[in-house]
């Protein structure tokens, strides 16, 4: 599986474009909006996820010597 934080831009503007809807009302409104809200939270995780993997990055680099291991994670 390949995503990268572009594609995740990209699933929040269509998220966007789904709710700007004008002609979306009543229950198919609430569905969008309880849908973006779940959207919103995996978004925030994995944002989330991204900056650790970044301070780990500088982590690493700053102190990098040959005792300290890279995070599997930041492999490959």
């Amino acid at each position: 599986m390949k995503n990268t934080l572009g594609d995740l831009n990209n699933h929040l503007f269509a998220q966007l474009e789904r709710l700007s809807d004008e002609d979306l009302n009543g229950e198919a409104l609430a569905e969008e909006i309880d849908r973006a809200k779940a959207v919103t939270s995996i978004a925030n995780q994995i944002i989330s996820n991204g900056s650790l993997v970044l301070q780990a990055q500088r982590f690493h680099t700053e102190y990098k010597s040959k005792d300290l291991q890279k995070p599997k994670m930041l492999e490959g």
